[in-house]
């Protein structure tokens, strides 16, 4: 069964999306659960880096979906 590329484009980037506000809302969800706990300056940044990676991983795939639209139209 072949999969159309138009509908594999579509679904990378309702992925993409979903990683995207899925990685704020968790991101503002630790910083805010932090600050309320009382976590160490050293544990905040592990939730940073973590969303800085989902943030990175996202913005990657929306360049490579773009290239994929780039290279279909030209």
């Amino acid at each position: 069964m072949s999969i159309d590329p138009k509908q594999d484009t579509a679904r990378q980037g309702r992925v993409a999306a979903v990683v995207i506000a899925l990685t704020g809302v968790l991101w503002i969800g630790s910083t805010f659960a932090g600050s309320q706990l009382g976590w160490s300056q050293r544990t905040l940044a592990l939730f940073d880096l973590a969303a800085l990676a989902g943030f990175a991983w996202a913005l990657i795939a929306i360049y490579r979906i773009w290239r994929a639209r780039q290279d279909d139209e030209g």
